[in-house]
């Protein structure tokens, strides 16, 4: 009896099928008529990252970019990001009190013809670093968060961050704050108020212009936290919609400034989930590649308010090229130096 129990049940679970993930949406490009240049660069569709056993999506494991050794902390391959909901996202955010008192310790020096300054902060290093002409009067502020697999320090270095900033010509105060470098770490910011305090009281008169905020892959834990601040007025998202859809929905349709917003997302991994959020919105607007040029891009595209890029660079490629970062930090509301 027992015997033709446990026969049956194996016959059941070997009929039962895996389903099949629906095949990536479509790209559509805007009337050819509206172009000012084609000298876009062919694209190379990008592979769908890889399922992993965690509850809930996130980037994919990746090695950290030689030469800096992968961090201690990273998660196992194929592990992914703990991902909140709008409603514990608020609550979520505790205030940082270690630094609240006296003055920061930082380091200056010049790098790329700029001010740099490394600030030592409780919650880990904060770079920042102005340009050669900068002035704080008519200047935003770009605040980079990198991904996993490496740290503020390991991404200044690494991907010569200094020189993609100072390739795209913009009259900004340039930010790089840690952030978790795996599932296992805590968000570091979870408030931009604390940030931009933290570089006050490091002796940094901070500009008034326009902030915006550019994160890579795992950064998307850290940047969801801040679609709610009243000075955020763009979000560039280098292939890290892998999660937080809720909090960049509200960002561009639901909050309450949302009218004045304007997102960018990038996808070469994520090229699918990415593809599929910007579908959502009769607003946006896609595009096949990354161009070489500003001028390369459409009108409409310039203005859309929500711009998706399928990337012909690879997840890493992004932000180590140099073609990237550069020209989308032109496509904002900064002021060319």
């Amino acid at each position: 009896m027992k015997s033709s129990f446990a026969i049956a049940l194996l016959s059941v679970i070997a009929s039962l099928g895996v389903a099949r993930a629906e095949d990536p949406l479509p790209i559509e490009e805007p009337p050819a008529d509206e172009q000012v240049d084609e000298g876009a660069a062919a694209p190379s569709p990008a592979p769908a990252p890889s399922p992993a056993p965690a509850p809930s999506p996130a980037p994919p494991a990746r090695p950290a970019p030689a030469p800096a050794p992968a961090p201690a902390l990273a998660p196992a391959p194929g592990s992914r990001a703990r991902v909140s909901s709008p409603a514990s996202r608020s609550a979520a955010k505790p205030r940082v009190t270690s630094d609240r008192d006296g003055r920061l310790e930082k380091k200056e020096d010049t790098v790329q013809g700029g001010k740099h300054w490394r600030i030592k902060t409780a919650q880990g290093a904060v770079h920042v670093w102005i340009p050669p002409g900068y002035d704080r009067e008519t200047a935003g502020t770009v605040v980079y968060v990198h991904g996993y697999y490496t740290d503020a320090d390991g991404a200044w270095r690494d991907h010569a961050l200094a020189k993609q900033f100072k390739a795209s010509r913009q009259n900004a105060m340039f930010l790089v704050p840690d952030a978790p470098a795996g599932n296992e770490q805590r968000v570091k910011w979870p408030a931009l108020t604390d940030l931009r305090r933290a570089v006050t009281r490091a002796n940094i008169r901070m500009p008034g212009g326009p902030i915006v905020v550019m994160g890579h892959s795992g950064a998307f834990r850290t940047v969801m936290q801040w679609v709610d601040h009243r000075h955020v007025g763009q979000i560039i998202l280098l292939d890290a919609l892998y999660a937080g859809e809720t909090a960049f929905d509200e960002f561009i349709r639901s909050g309450k400034r949302a009218d004045e917003h304007k997102l960018i997302v990038v996808g070469a991994d994520t090229a699918q989930d990415s593809a599929g959020f910007a579908k959502k919105y009769r607003f946006a607007v896609a595009r096949e590649g990354l161009p070489s040029s500003l001028g390369a891009f459409t009108k409409a595209q310039l203005r859309a308010k929500l711009l998706y890029i399928r990337s012909q660079y690879d997840h890493m490629s992004i932000v180590t090229s140099h073609k990237v970062i550069p020209l989308l930090l032109r496509v904002t509301r900064l002021k060319a130096l």
